[in-house]
């Protein structure tokens, strides 16, 4: 793969699913009934709650959810703030949330209210965990919130095959000299849970990013809208995979991919309300001042995108993070709404 901006921009034509008539009506007796097969739980180093363990036993909907979010996305105490309301937001809307992150050297699933406000007060003294640090954390007894890359590994590992986050991490602007691409993407080439997401994180290359998932066979999947959000923004100017109108297609093009014997991810485009989306130009502006800041200050690797994210909110004077809430929301509730497409599938 070249690093190359030859994608599709709008309004090129976007390919469409079939109906959700066609798939559940025709081809719903051509799929075996998807038998949901989770590892024995590890209890040296998988902890599942209560709650969750007996949701998922008895074929109730789980949404998991990150929780770098918590440790390195939002300031205290609008994170635990923000890490509450979502969770909130996915019980209204029928399903079971699995917040997941280490603590103490356990990866937990499911946080009661004490881990959640440890994590929050900890904020970025805590690690950062992704697929690469997960033994060595798990190890090491220390308390970390998960990225996107290790959410989606220990969600699978439990049995969750939907993950709402806020935006998938991406390929850096710069890549080409600096190689510095997110282990989210790898991630969802190799490991089957849906994320909805609001597209990547504005402060990545998007165009790139999009090539790497081709290359990695990932379909990004625009929830009710034909083009990619840019995470603050609506729209990105490049057109997504394909198009779907309704958690229960979602639902099915899931539980199609498993039956083939895919062991990829899937990216669940959800733009973010317009209410709380930011001008385009406004974010481009912002985003660039904070890169330009950042190679200046020499911030590079793991430290790079939280601090692009800070350096981000105050050029727009709090702006994005507002509009950051405002997504995580969306995406809890539409993840919420999938997870019990999927469970209803299997009764």
């Amino acid at each position: 793969m070249g690093f190359c901006h030859e994608l599709p921009r709008l309004p090129s034509p976007v390919s469409r699913l079939p109906s959700p008539v066609t798939l559940s009506t025709q081809s719903r007796h051509h799929i075996p009934r998807m038998i949901r097969v989770r590892m024995k739980e590890p209890s040296k180093y998988l902890l599942l709650s209560d709650e969750v363990r007996d949701a998922l036993a008895a074929n109730q909907p789980v949404l998991a959810l990150e929780s770098t979010i918590i440790t390195h996305g939002m300031p205290w105490p609008r994170n635990l703030e923000t890490a509450q309301m979502a969770e909130r937001t996915v019980r209204a809307a029928g399903a079971v949330p699995a917040t997941i992150a280490i603590v103490g050297g356990k990866a937990r699933v499911g946080l009661n209210e004490a881990e959640l406000e440890q994590l929050a007060q900890a904020g970025q003294e805590a690690r950062k965990c992704s697929r690469r640090d997960l033994a060595a954390v798990l190890n090491s007894g220390a308390t970390a919130g998960t990225t996107v890359a290790a959410t989606m590994i220990l969600a699978h590992l439990a049995g969750i095959r939907v993950f709402a986050t806020g935006g998938i991490g991406g390929v850096h602007r710069g890549a080409a000299e600096t190689l510095d691409i997110s282990a989210d993407l790898q991630e969802l080439g190799r490991t089957p849970v849906a994320v909805v997401c609001a597209g990547p994180k504005a402060i990545l290359d998007i165009g790139l990013t999009l090539e790497y998932l081709e290359t990695l066979g990932v379909p990004v999947v625009g929830y009710r809208t034909d083009e990619l959000p840019a995470f603050y923004s609506r729209t990105s100017g490049f057109a997504v995979d394909y198009r779907v109108d309704s958690p229960s297609e979602i639902a099915e093009l899931i539980d199609t991919q498993a039956a083939l014997g895919l062991r990829n991810g899937m990216v669940i485009a959800n733009p973010v309300p317009a209410a709380a989306a930011l001008e385009g130009k406004v974010m481009e502006d912002a985003i660039s001042g904070a890169v330009a800041a950042a190679e200046r200050a020499g911030i590079t690797g793991k430290a790079l995108t939280p601090w692009l994210l800070q350096r981000v909110e105050e050029l727009t004077g709090g702006a994005s993070l507002e509009a950051n809430i405002a997504l995580m929301m969306n995406n809890a509730r539409l993840g919420a709404e999938i997870a019990g497409a999927l469970a209803a599938r299997q009764e």
